[in-house]
């Protein structure tokens, strides 16, 4: 796509000046012919600060540009010097930036200091892969969590994103997937944190230390606290790092950002910004071309490929907003939180009827997964059927048939929960990975009956169906001691 701009012999260092400051927006004034490019990055320059990046966002006239600023306009007044740097924002790449954390321009903040002063750097703003270049996401990408690789496989190239409303588990769940994932994948992985809490960025940076893997992470921030700008162009700086590594290091990428919604909020508070009329709901009407441009970038070309996981904030559990229904359309597995399920303490809190993958097909997973997937949601779904006649009535008033499908279903629901290494300092409990062939073969032992007999508590927090086996028979020993001693009494 070419942009407008300047023609070839306008004089391309010609300074510019601030014409008016409302907030984030800064009207810039440049001489006749001068007037920089779509997309383009200026710098406002002002005696006794630094330098505040800008990018131009609309023409207003021949010689005057809208812009959007990225760092705090704070001090900046009408007449200051502005210089255009002749292309788009740029970002650092390569070896310099592993192991660091980087804001949207790519200036450090993890205090090790500066980046060499000879790292390459990228615009952030390219085109996706051509789609003869791209290649199918079919090797899976195994999570050890069980309720996804069982229900919605993941694999590598693929998109994949978490759905939730607050406070039901999507930071947590995208924690554990890095620590799960970090011990099996040898590739690279860059962590996107959109409009996120500045503890949240820190914690990551220690658990990254801790667990040894910060060398072969990139950590990119755009803070709840900065600019709508800063937060806008997040996204877009991490995936400028992954596809580095991608097509000239020719490296497997894991992209991880939290929160995609965060995204789309600042580009609806940019278009609000820059006088747009807003769309539905409030939102920016150019919300489906803005998650297109970042999501289509997210792509395999030839050997090496870009994996994200997103987590997805969902405005008051509603599914039908139009945030969540345009970003859901990108996605290759698409994992639901449920607040109900988690207010059963049932974690991970994953809607196992609402979640699904594209990837759930015999040709890659094989016959016996699909199988198992289709009569465990099948069953789950029948249990939800008849909740309400339970809760009215009992479980008493149900067919044979009907009761012995629920049995299993609360089995199998119970099965599928787990406890997280991220989470092993709260409860107490050590975190489990599980194999996908350990997860259908315990899924399909409950379905064929073979642990109805079992206490559902058995079956609760466990890994393997042989771990939860050895808890079975714990606690059948446990209740036969007693009535031995009472016996013999």
């Amino acid at each position: 796509m070419k942009r407008a701009g300047r023609s070839a012999g306008a004089a391309a260092n010609a300074d510019g000046t601030v014409r008016s400051v409302r907030g984030a927006v800064v009207d810039v004034t440049f001489p006749p012919g001068a007037l920089p490019a779509i997309e383009e990055a200026l710098l406002i320059r002002a005696a006794g600060r630094d330098p505040v990046l800008a990018e131009v966002q609309s023409h207003l006239d021949e010689r005057t540009a809208r812009t959007i600023a990225l760092d705090a306009t704070i001090g900046m007044k009408r007449g200051d010097t502005v210089a255009a740097t002749g292309g788009p924002i740029t970002v650092p790449v390569g070896d310099e930036v592993l192991g660091r954390l980087l804001d949207v321009t790519g200036r450090a903040g993890d205090g090790k200091g500066d980046l060499p002063p000879g790292t390459r750097r990228r615009p952030i703003h390219r085109e996706p892969p051509p789609l003869s270049a791209q290649s199918g996401a079919t090797d899976l990408f195994e999570t050890g969590i069980k309720v996804i690789d069982l229900l919605a496989p993941l694999a590598q190239g693929s998109k994949a994103a978490m759905f939730g409303g607050a406070g039901v588990g999507k930071t947590v769940l995208v924690m554990e997937l890095i620590h799960a994932m970090v011990a099996s994948y040898q590739g690279i992985s860059v962590f996107a944190g959109v409009g996120e809490r500045s503890r949240e960025g820190h914690e990551m940076l220690l658990d990254m230390t801790r667990s040894g893997v910060l060398d072969r992470t990139v950590l990119v921030y755009g803070q709840m606290n900065e600019p709508p700008g800063a937060r806008w162009r997040v996204p877009l700086s991490a995936l400028t790092i992954a596809e580095f590594f991608r097509d000239e290091r020719h490296q497997n990428v894991l992209l991880l950002m939290d929160n995609i919604f965060r995204f789309v909020q600042a580009g609806a508070e940019v278009s609000g910004l820059l006088g747009r009329l807003p769309s539905r709901v409030g939102y920016q009407p150019t919300l489906a071309s803005e998650v297109a441009a970042l999501q289509e970038r997210i792509a395999s070309v030839g050997p090496a490929s870009v994996t994200a996981i997103e987590a997805v904030y969902v405005p008051a559990d509603d599914f039908t907003d139009p945030a969540v229904t345009t970003i859901a359309a990108h996605i290759d597995s698409m994992v639901v939180l449920s607040r109900a399920m988690a207010a059963e303490a049932m974690y991970p809190a994953v809607d196992p009827i609402a979640s699904s993958s594209v990837l759930l097909d015999a040709a890659t997973v094989g016959e016996e997964h699909v199988r198992v997937a289709t009569e465990t949601r099948r069953a789950l779904e029948h249990y939800r059927e008849l909740q309400d006649v339970i809760s009215l009535l009992g479980m008493e008033e149900l067919g044979a048939e009907d009761r012995r499908m629920v049995e299993r279903a609360r089995r199998l629901q119970r099965f599928l929960t787990q406890p997280f290494s991220v989470a092993e300092a709260f409860t107490g409990v050590p975190g489990r990975s599980v194999a996908v062939a350990d997860t259908i073969a315990g899924c399909r032992a409950i379905l064929d009956g073979e642990c109805d007999g079992w206490r559902e508590s058995s079956l609760y927090m466990v890994g393997t169906l042989a771990e939860a086996k050895e808890k079975e028979e714990a606690a059948q020993k446990g209740a036969a001691a007693p009535a031995a001693g009472k016996g013999a009494g």
